[in-house]
């Protein structure tokens, strides 16, 4: 049996052009955690038709913020996240790679996007729902190459949506992504 490749929390995942699933097609990923007992991710390509204000009504900032919201995957789609690269703005999340946290305290968000509303974009992705992966399932994707790993750019989940952050992904991978990048879904398309 073929050892799991082993994929640390911060490492970006875009989809294969052939994957289909209506879900991930087209996706990235940021892998939260991969152990012998699963997978945990948040695709951060895939707006969804929220804002902040949308999901929290009662909210005294969040009740009045524009801010989107984004699809983290499939998998609890009514659960809040939110990714972040300013631990000194908001305290409380789990780093991922030194240079991306996920959650933190929701008033000191709150407290951020009030302040910078324009900056937040940057360095901020709010998101429904999560991916999530059975011991071994996501082992056996990597293996049949639904997923390319990629190293984390912090502009490919802050900065920007849909297949251009797809594209940017692969292409960073050298020339086999570039490459990749190029086709379609379905190859009979040619």
């Amino acid at each position: 049996m073929a050892k799991p490749l082993q994929i640390d929390s911060g490492t970006l995942l875009a989809a294969w052009p052939d994957l289909q699933d209506p879900n991930f097609m087209h996706s990235v990923l940021v892998m939260c955690q991969h152990s012998d007992e699963g997978a945990y991710g948040l695709v951060v390509n895939r707006p969804s038709p929220f804002t902040l204000r949308d999901l929290f009504p009662e909210h005294e900032i969040l009740g009045q913020s524009p801010f989107p919201v984004h699809v983290g995957g499939p998998v609890e789609p009514q659960a809040f996240q939110f990714l972040h690269r300013v631990p000194e703005r908001i305290p409380g999340g789990i780093p991922l790679d030194g240079r991306l946290w996920l959650g933190g305290e929701l008033e000191a968000m709150a407290v951020y996007l009030e302040q910078e509303p324009v900056a937040a974009g940057d360095h901020l992705r709010a998101l429904l729902g999560y991916s999530g992966w059975q011991a071994g399932q996501l082992d056996a994707e990597l293996r049949t190459g639904s997923w390319l790993p990629a190293t984390m750019d912090p502009s490919a989940v802050f900065g920007g949506v849909g297949e251009e952050v797809w594209r940017k992904v692969l292409r960073s991978v050298g020339k086999e992504g570039a490459d990749l990048g190029s086709l379609p879904p379905d190859v009979s398309w040619n």
